[in-house]
């Protein structure tokens, strides 16, 4: 892709700063959406909540990128967190596609944050992006997250959502707190050890954003997930071989419960997602394993 004036939401997040970097080593320009005045021509003012985006911002821009919202696994979910997670995510995607649809020049790609949480509980199933949307929070909250970007896409702007797994990093998101864990030794399965995470590098999840911006044609769901998803007793073993510990120790269910509360259903529950439609874009992963994932993070 030619230099482009690319502006990111969620550019102080783990992947939205990936991201960015990323994209500023290749020659492009990034413009950050920050909570405050503007203090230049790369910084844009908005309020997610208060739906509010300064659109002369965005004028010039070839591509948008919503990766906003407070962290899921930040915290224990009470009513108030839920309630601030889904206003960040489906307030703040409303706000930007409504901007972008009020441009007369609008940016030729709308990607937009989502999450594999949109199918719930999967089992064994193997499930891609055909699949229907589970039931509990966090697949409603997908759903609405999605449909907040309505107006961008009625407005003709080419939209595709990234349906991220868990996110292999050192430096961000559950990842960052079990390499400590496994590090002291004191790392092992959770529960049963049965459930299937679906896991992606740092490098693949920003390669594959990239890959939806500069890709014509590709719009909707797309899963940012490695193509083998795991059980976590599988990725608990390749801990253990990748940071030379052991990994004995075993967190019962009851014990994530009474500790994580209604979250504990996401560590605990099953989701063997796979990532079809990138794999059909001719999208290639440089880390399909869970082994390279680990040792790049």
């Amino acid at each position: 892709m030619e230099r482009a004036r690319i502006a990111v939401a969620g550019a102080s997040g783990l992947i939205g700063g990936a991201l960015a970097r990323s994209l500023t080593a290749d020659g492009h320009q990034v413009v950050r959406l920050v909570r405050r005045a503007a203090r230049g021509g790369d910084e844009v003012c908005w309020d997610p909540e208060g739906r509010y985006v300064d659109t002369s911002g965005l004028a010039g821009c070839d591509a948008v990128v919503n990766l906003a919202g407070a962290g899921v696994g930040n915290r224990r979910w009470t009513d108030a967190y839920k309630a601030r997670i889904r206003a960040g995510r489906v307030l703040g995607t409303a706000a930007l596609a409504e901007a972008i649809a009020s441009l007369d020049d609008r940016p030729r790609v709308f990607v937009n944050g989502s999450a594999i949480g949109y199918y719930g509980e999967t089992g064994d199933r193997v499930v891609d992006e055909s699949a229907p949307a589970g039931s509990g929070f966090l697949p409603k909250l997908c759903v609405e997250w999605e449909a907040a970007a309505a107006p961008a896409r009625e407005a003709g702007v080419r939209t595709a959502f990234v349906r991220t797994g868990l996110v292999v990093s050192s430096k961000g998101g559950a990842w960052a707190r079990l390499f400590p864990l496994f590090k002291a030794g004191l790392g092992g399965r959770m529960g049963d050890g049965r459930q299937y995470w679906s896991y992606v590098s740092l490098h693949d999840e920003v390669a594959a954003i990239r890959h939806l911006i500069d890709t014509d044609g590709l719009s909707g769901p797309f899963n940012v997930t490695a193509p083998n998803p795991l059980t976590n007793r599988e990725i608990t073993e390749a801990m253990g071989r990748v940071l030379h510990r052991p990994t004995f120790f075993t967190v019962p269910a009851p014990a994530l419960r009474t500790v994580l509360g209604e979250m504990a259903g996401d560590v605990l529950g099953s989701a063997r997602v796979v990532p079809t439609r990138l794999l059909e874009s001719g999208f290639t992963f440089a880390f399909p394993d869970i082994e390279g994932a680990l040792r790049a993070a």
